[in-house]
């Protein structure tokens, strides 16, 4: 790949996905949202995408009813993809899953915490340099989110030594208002003053969320607060005489791409659509065999034929 434009390639690129809410046995949530489908399809669009990621970043609500055969179901689909990838999977915390069944089904361990499964499960991932905390804000038998005072002690030691590229914190109950859907208030992050008081002053650059059902963005602290949609039903932002409305559809990924000094977020479809203008894609080495001057020419000047006939007869 050539560099189009005046900025450089990004640093690192990481794929947020969000409340897949798998269930076993072929079970479809409220008898009609095909989970295990949808996040399927999500991922199969990670295959089109150049780069790849180098991180796949799950925000919660990993399996609806945190079932054991849910999470090996997961595994199965989530970890061959990342593989092939060459990516990290960095798994997070909902309210939906539960510490026991999440600890043994993804990580192989007891849950900690005396081996009763009760013990958060926060985790630390560096990613060529990029640091990726996952932190559990799950509250066992509730569905709003916290952060224990033992938590932000660890966060704050965790962060008092800066990553070469800074930190991402990845977690469901994202610190932002809803206004959308204002009866989200309810299952909020609780005091999310305190998480704001631990990392001010420290590197962390972004923070993803889910929980929300749709893509939202805010800032929390002077940082940049990133929630993406669910992959198995949405929220609807706009329902018609609805006190909240879920539906299947609008389902999508967002694609994060980090640059030194900035990270843009960019929403993927799950859902395909129909194409109505395009190219081939061998067209791009045909582009990328012009110089600058000529790229600009062909791809930026109004009256260029490369807008009104084919491609492959203009570029010769």
């Amino acid at each position: 790949m050539i560099q189009y434009g005046q900025y450089p390639d990004p640093g690192h690129v990481v794929a947020h996905l969000s409340d897949p809410h798998l269930l076993a046995g072929g079970v479809r949530q409220y008898g009609a949202v095909d989970t295990e489908a949808r996040l399927r399809a999500a991922l199969g669009r990670l295959s089109h995408l150049t780069p790849a990621p180098q991180a796949l970043v799950f925000t919660g609500d990993l399996a609806d009813k945190a079932e054991p055969a849910a999470y090996a179901l997961l595994r199965e689909i989530v970890e061959p993809l990342a593989a092939d990838l060459g990516a990290e999977v960095v798994w997070t915390m909902g309210n939906h899953d539960e510490r026991a069944e999440y600890a043994a089904g993804l990580f192989d361990e007891d849950g900690g915490d005396g081996g009763d499964g009760a013990g958060p499960q926060d985790r630390v991932h560096d990613v060529g340099g990029l640091r990726i905390i996952a932190l559990d804000t799950s509250v066992p038998g509730f569905h709003h989110g916290e952060l224990t005072g033992d938590q932000l002690v660890w966060l704050a030691e965790e962060l008092a030594t800066p990553a070469p590229h800074g930190t991402l914190l990845a977690m469901h109950h994202a610190p932002i208002p809803v206004p959308m859907t204002p009866a989200a208030g309810i299952i909020e992050l609780l005091d999310q003053d305190l998480l704001a008081t631990t990392i001010a002053g420290t590197d962390v650059r972004g923070i993803l969320g889910g929980h929300f059902h749709f893509s939202s963005y805010s800032t929390f602290a002077g940082v940049p607060v990133s929630v993406a949609s669910a992959t198995c039903y949405t929220s609807d932002p706009a329902p018609e005489g609805r006190f909240i409305s879920g539906v299947d559809g609008h389902q999508s990924l967002t694609m994060l791409h980090v640059y030194a000094d900035r990270i843009v977020h960019s929403i993927v479809p799950v859902a395909a659509a129909p194409e109505v203008s395009g190219f081939p894609s061998d067209v791009s080495a045909q582009v990328e065999a012009l110089s600058a001057d000529e790229r600009r020419d062909l791809l930026s000047r109004k009256d260029s034929p490369f807008y009104v006939t084919d491609a492959g007869k203009v570029i010769e």
